[in-house]
């Protein structure tokens, strides 16, 4: 029997990053939390920005803090949230990564890459969501502002930051599949996509598996393995069963939501129904939804609370108002989360109120009764995207996982069980940095077998809560 290991995971999300150290062997996994910082965005005289050397900074201070814990450290692996990226030329970047809410390439980018191919053919293509923000959108923003002519390599951010570790130039083939430009189920870079579109052949890298070893990162002498660097793949690793009739819920700043398979689904009705096939760890597709998520709550908080309010100040006020929300009815008016109005940041709470009154529906006229409202608006969307993930797939689904920071919000996973009428598993929290461990450990010979196996572990090592639907509950027609 393999003995367990020493592994370093580097979790980006999209408001803060950590470095956590796992011990992981056959039926042992053991998470340490060496570090957190925040990641928050920049804004510059040209758009919102992702401050990446600043990431730089702490990943490297993470992974040290790591080393002085661990006498030996196996493997790193890093994942982060998709589609942006560094544009390079000659290994330098040619600009600060622009943040997916810059909203004035949102507004161009769909309307450049559709004046070349239309939105039906392109879903045949590349089967995704439509979302304005999607990495072949914000590359025709490049291209038409001349970026891209000077460029000799894309990289998103955990291929960004891995080559300054190691050198090491590649795509990592699940979060490849966020960017629009690999072929639906082909697992390649769609080549002839890319020229349609204006784009070289050489901005594309090397294309890798979960699990490829990457090459050394000189500061703590381990080497780096790839894992499923989509942090939603590998938030699905860490699913707590090996059973096949479950939906998926990955609740962060965004809540992916959807069922694995095998094959993806490209009908017209996934399309219009805003789905999306992307790929997972050993060649399964995740096939799901993206629902605005937790970052209808924190933006409220932070807009509540004023922009001098800290992350513990903010964390602490989003409890109380948890808690003074439960006792507020579950008949509150429920809006669409998904309303394009709240991607950016900014007023939250005037934006739904605004939704509310155009809809003729009454406006919440306290804090906590906003929060229920945003609570229960989050669940219906969840639970209508699960029922609508089983039907266009034609899979079964029995249980709801939700895993992610989202699993620690009680009154989330209760309303979305009430909503959905499926009880609702919650947890592991860890659920992305977990999965980049596992990965990271059958690739290294610390444990072995299939997804499923992996699942096992999880499931043997943490204890997730289940909430039982309490009332049955009709889909609601927003507005």
């Amino acid at each position: 029997m393999s003995s367990p290991v020493e592994l370093a995971a580097v979790d980006l999300g999209a408001t803060s990053g950590r470095v956590i150290l796992g011990r992981v062997g056959p039926g042992e996994l053991e998470l340490r939390h060496v570090a957190r910082f925040p990641n928050e965005p920049v804004a510059l005289r040209d758009g919102l920005h992702w401050d990446v050397l600043g990431l730089y900074r702490n990943v490297l201070s993470g992974l040290a803090a790591a080393a002085r814990q661990s006498a030996e450290i196996a493997s790193v692996g890093i994942d982060s949230w998709a589609v942006d990226y560094a544009l390079l030329r000659n290994g330098r970047m040619l600009g600060v990564p622009y943040h997916y809410r810059d909203e004035r390439r949102g507004r161009r980018g769909p309307q450049l890459v559709h004046d070349a191919i239309d939105g039906a053919s392109l879903f045949r293509r590349n089967g995704l969501q439509h979302l304005p923000f999607n990495t072949v959108y914000q590359l025709a923003c490049d291209r038409a502002d001349g970026m891209l002519d000077r460029a000799d390599a894309m990289l998103l951010i955990p291929d960004l930051l891995g080559f300054q570790l190691t050198g090491t130039v590649v795509a990592e083939r699940t979060n490849a599949s966020t960017t629009g430009l690999l072929g639906a189920g082909a697992r390649d870079w769609d080549r002839e996509l890319a020229t349609t579109l204006g784009f070289a052949r050489e901005l594309f890298p090397p294309l890798v598996d979960p699990g490829t070893s990457l090459g050394a990162v000189e500061a703590i002498g381990a080497p780096l393995t790839a894992v499923g660097s989509h942090d939603t793949a590998s938030a699905v690793v860490a699913i707590p069963t090996p059973r096949d009739d479950i939906a998926y819920i990955s609740c962060g700043t965004w809540g992916l939501v959807g069922v694995e398979l095998e094959e993806p689904v490209l009908t017209d009705a996934a399309r219009e129904a805003s789905f999306t096939n992307e790929g997972g760890v050993d060649g399964r597709v995740r096939f799901l939804h993206n629902v605005m998520g937790l970052w209808l709550l924190s933006e409220s908080i932070r807009t509540w609370l004023g922009p001098g309010a800290s992350s513990a100040e903010q964390s602490s006020a989003l409890q109380e108002l948890l808690a003074q929300a439960a006792a507020v009815p579950a008949s509150v008016p429920v809006f669409d989360v998904d309303d394009p109005r709240f991607l950016a940041p900014g007023d939250l709470p005037a934006r739904i109120a605004a939704w509310l009154g155009e809809h003729d529906l009454p406006v919440p006229d306290s804090r906590p009764a906003f929060v229920r409202c945003i609570v229960e608006s989050l669940a219906q969307a969840f639970a209508d995207t699960v029922a609508t993930a089983a039907a266009l797939s034609g899979k079964r689904v029995s249980a709801i996982h939700l895993v992610g920071g989202g699993a620690l919000n009680g009154l989330l996973c209760q309303a979305t069980a009430d909503r959905s009428g499926l009880p609702v598993v919650a947890g592991p929290v860890e659920a992305t940095a977990i999965g980049n461990l596992l990965v990271q450990a059958r690739a290294v010979g610390a444990i072995s077998g299939s997804l499923e196996s992996l699942r096992a572990v999880v499931a043997a090592t943490q204890r997730p809560q289940t909430y039982t639907p309490t009332t049955m509950r009709e889909t609601v027609s927003y507005g």
